[in-house]
């Protein structure tokens, strides 16, 4: 009886093994045979910063063309990020320029491994000739400058998404992160600016705005909006940066979708809380010593703070905010928006770059997601989006 029984523990283990198996090669098969967008990758100031070719291998950063070939992403929005500080000083749109030229760069350096597509159709078929398409979203509406022209000239240089604000509230709508809220949402310009970005087709995107203009865009937008790299607020209690239930509902009851961000501290409060404790050291450093945030003291500290106490958060916490989104609106309405190099050293154990979108798809298989639902998460959701705001465009453009 007893040796009945240790042959039959031995039976289950193996058919564990076996179906464990099963579900990661079927994770690489769906990577591998999807249209894969991810929502934001900061790879355009990477490329102006640091001057790399991400066309080959690299040994920093989170992409590279290798490593999005193993992980299966063939379609990542590429961030055109400008920096707050741009619009005080008037170079937003030539920084929004030079951001787009590295793209158009890297694309003629390697025309056989990228392409930018103006259209849903052209990316499909960027795809399909097995290059890597490479759509622009432009992360802060800065570079737009006030000016419905600079819309225009940024949809014809292949912008298709624009987040309104970034890290301060600029000209077109309050900003999350600022306690400065000069226009209670967004601007008359701001609002005038939906409209003109609905006639277009470019999406509009709420990451990074506050609230009060989150509503305001529900109200004046015609088409399906994006969230193109947040995560649920259930989570992050009191971190406005990502979206509370109540946002994710009406998002969604307009046909829009959240893209999931991948960063440790939008996705863990535990992630949160140390790196709150980092902060308050480092400030109590900073202090003691007399010394600036520019000190080579403060950086060197700081990191050695960051590496004994920062709290990562793991493959498990991100997934449960696609549960809880699903649970919340289903799976319609959820996308990835990893932020891969915009969030630093944070990133999920499990998830660290390009390379590791099998281990996401994996674990949906493990908690029950079909392959249609998880088709839908990878890109099918967003390229529904996209074609809305292009057929609204189609019908009702100038």
């Amino acid at each position: 009886m007893r040796k009945t029984i240790i042959i039959l523990i031995i039976f289950i283990v193996a058919c564990d093994n076996s179906n464990e198996e099963d579900r990661r090669n079927l994770a690489i098969k769906l990577t591998q045979e999807s249209i894969l967008v991810d929502g934001h990758i900061d790879v355009p100031y990477r490329i102006l910063q640091e001057s790399v070719d991400v066309g080959i291998s690299t040994e920093s950063g989170d992409f590279d063309f290798p490593r999005a070939k193993i992980g299966g992403l063939n379609a990542p929005f590429m961030s055109i990020y400008i920096p707050a500080e741009k619009e005080t000083d008037g170079t937003a749109k030539d920084y929004a320029d030079q951001l787009i030229d590295c793209i158009e760069d890297l694309v003629a350096i390697h025309p056989n491994k990228f392409a930018i597509p103006k259209s849903l159709d052209e990316l499909r078929e960027q795809v399909e000739q097995g290059k890597i398409s490479l759509p622009l979203g432009m992360e802060n509406g800065a570079a737009i400058e006030g000016s419905l022209e600079n819309l225009k000239y940024f949809y014809n240089r292949g912008v298709r998404y624009i987040t309104l604000t970034h890290s301060k509230s600029n000209h077109i709508s309050d900003s999350s992160y600022d306690d400065s809220r000069p226009w209670k949402g967004l601007s008359e310009f701001g609002k005038k600016l939906v409209g003109e970005m609905n006639t277009l087709g470019i999406m509009i995107d709420v990451s990074h705005v506050s609230d009060e203009a989150f509503w305001q865009v529900m109200e004046v937008s015609s088409a399906p909006v994006i969230a193109s790299h947040s995560s649920a607020r259930h989570f992050t209690p009191g971190f406005e940066r990502n979206m509370s239930d109540e946002m994710i509902i009406a998002l969604a009851e307009q046909g829009g979708l959240i893209m999931m961000n991948f960063g440790s501290t939008f996705i863990s409060a535990k992630s949160r809380s140390s790196q709150a404790s980092i902060a308050a050291l480092v400030e109590r450093y900073m202090s003691e010593g007399n010394l600036s945030k520019e000190s080579s003291r403060v950086e060197e500290y700081t990191k050695y703070l960051h590496k004994d106490k920062f709290v990562y958060a793991d493959l498990d916490d991100v997934l449960d905010h696609f549960d809880h989104i699903r649970n919340l609106v289903g799976v319609d309405h959820i996308g990835i928006g990893s932020d891969f190099y915009g969030v630093g050293d944070s990133l999920p154990v499990g998830l660290k770059d390009v390379s590791e979108y099998p281990n996401l798809v994996f674990g949906l298989l493990e908690r029950g997601y079909s392959e249609e639902d998880i088709k839908k998460i990878l890109g099918g959701n967003l390229l529904r989006v996209w074609q809305e705001n292009e057929t609204y465009a189609a019908l009702h453009g100038r």
